[in-house]
């Protein structure tokens, strides 16, 4: 008979293994911009924003050219950035929504695997039960900032430097979110911009673009900032960098809608040693893969039952040049305003949207109500007395057909409905396919999810839909 090992002996070579995961494991530092639509980065082909530190990590590391979120909202759609799950199996499937309890984030996954992980800036999230992220000091936090008093390295250094163990660290800037009053908009006069289509032309549109831009820029100066501040720290060529910009803007047809414009996001990897430079990739990824990709860079095993995504570990890798079939896209419009549930699914080349209270008029309280945030919106509804185009603009964001296709490929602004097109009704069909496959794995109800009894159960903990388990 075998002697049997020391409880002592199997504990230090379990410590040991473990020591040996969290010292080969990358540290991990996140940055998030705040409502920066995707095609308005030059990285994108945006067409007026300077951004020398995101084109600088860019020509760096891999960008993803199809990388999407599940819902345009700030709440939702960190919520499945840091859980891996979609906003109805996390719970927070609504604007300032509250997620699950008991539902593990990023905090507890990556804690598992000998990380300290802290959160600077802007939160958005919660439960604190949830979401225990260390409190890093120094950016601003949720939507306020102030131009006379900058933000601070101090935290993210310190934070830095704590400790020998692994550190993910998450710095969620408030930039270019509204009120847009950072940044130098000299740099950029109204007359000489280049409008994206889906926006109507006036001179206060181009005045608050202009602002915007500025933003843009100020936060392209944080990146680089953060940037230097590994290096300085000796933990450039230890650091996986994952940037991304978020949901779109808050001009109509961005943030709160299933548009490419509103879903798509920027996602650049720059990993040393590991992901090639100056690469893109047309992989379709979303928000709920990321987590698990973190998991896989720092020597776990993501458990797929746990999450709605999936590691693109292979990706990072130069392995494939595919992870994911479709991304998938929903909204709820309570609180932001009278009901309007949207779904859609993408492949990258096509989005298919389904409108599910198309009889509607869509409102959006903080865009069409609050006139020191969004003074351009009364703008267009006087101009569409004169003008047939911006007519057309107030129309498409207020008034939507049941379904929308668009071939995004090709019409990157999704400026033409392809849905009652028969030359593309397999196309449509497929996707249709994908999406009410997707419904029926989360246990969406559909537009009995978007009601204020819904939205009050979910916060009182008392969700009144079960999702995916």
């Amino acid at each position: 008979m075998e002697p049997k090992t020391p409880w002592a002996v199997l504990a230090a070579l379990a410590l040991s293994s473990f020591a040996a995961v969290a010292k080969d494991s990358p540290n991990i530092l996140v940055i998030i911009a705040d409502d920066c639509t995707f095609s308005d980065l030059p990285v994108n082909g945006g067409e007026n924003a300077k951004t020398p530190n995101i084109d600088r990590l860019a020509s760096e590391g891999l960008v993803f050219d199809r990388a999407y979120l599940g819902m345009s909202m700030c709440a939702p759609c960190r919520s499945e950035l840091y859980t891996g799950r979609l906003a109805h199996r996390n719970g927070c499937a609504w604007n300032h929504g509250t997620s699950r309890t008991g539902t593990l984030s990023i905090v507890q996954h990556l804690g598992k695997l000998g990380y300290r992980v802290g959160l600077a800036g802007k939160s958005h999230v919660k439960p604190k039960s949830v979401y225990p992220f260390e409190n890093v000091p120094g950016f601003d936090g949720n939507c306020v900032r102030s131009p006379t008093q900058p933000h601070s390295l101090d935290g993210a250094r310190s934070f830095i430097r704590k400790s020998d163990d692994p550190f993910c660290l998450v710095v969620a800037l408030t930039e270019p979110h509204v009120p847009w009053v950072m940044g130098d908009a000299t740099a950029y006069p109204p007359k000489k911009l280049k409008l994206p289509p889906y926006l109507a032309d006036t001179p206060v549109t181009r005045k608050d673009f202009s602002n915007y831009l500025a933003e843009i820029t100020y936060m392209d100066s944080q990146v680089g900032e953060l940037l230097d501040l590994l290096k300085t720290e000796k933990h450039a060529e230890d650091t996986l960098v994952l940037f991304t910009s978020e949901q779109g803007s808050q001009f109509p047809g961005n943030k709160w809608t299933n548009w490419d414009s509103g879903l798509h996001t920027t996602v650049i990897v720059r990993w040393p040693g590991v992901t090639e430079t100056g690469k893109r990739t047309p992989a379709v990824i979303q928000y709920a893969d990321v987590l698990p990709t973190f998991i896989e860079a720092a020597g776990g095993q993501p458990e797929p039952e746990m999450f709605d995504g999936k590691s693109f570990a292979k990706v990072l890798r130069g392995e494939t040049d595919t992870h994911r079939d479709f991304a998938y896209g929903m909204h709820n419009n309570f609180p932001e305003g009278p009901s309007y549930p949207i779904r859609s699914v993408t492949d990258g080349e096509w989005r298919y949207i389904r409108n599910l209270m198309p009889d509607r008029l869509y409102i959006e309280k903080h865009l069409m109500g609050r006139t020191e945030h969004n003074a351009y919106w009364q703008t267009w509804v006087f101009n569409s007395f004169q003008n047939e185009d911006t007519l057309r603009l107030v129309e498409r964001y207020m008034q939507r057909p049941a379904e929308q296709l668009y071939h995004t490929a090709e019409d990157r602004f999704e400026m033409t409905n392809l849905a009652d097109d028969p030359a593309h009704a397999e196309v449509k069909q497929r996707l249709i396919a994908a999406l009410e496959k997707k419904m029926a794995e989360q246990g969406d109800p559909g537009k009995e999810l978007d009601t204020p009894e819904s939205y009050r159960a979910a916060a009182d903990g008392k969700p009144r839909f079960d999702s995916k388990p």
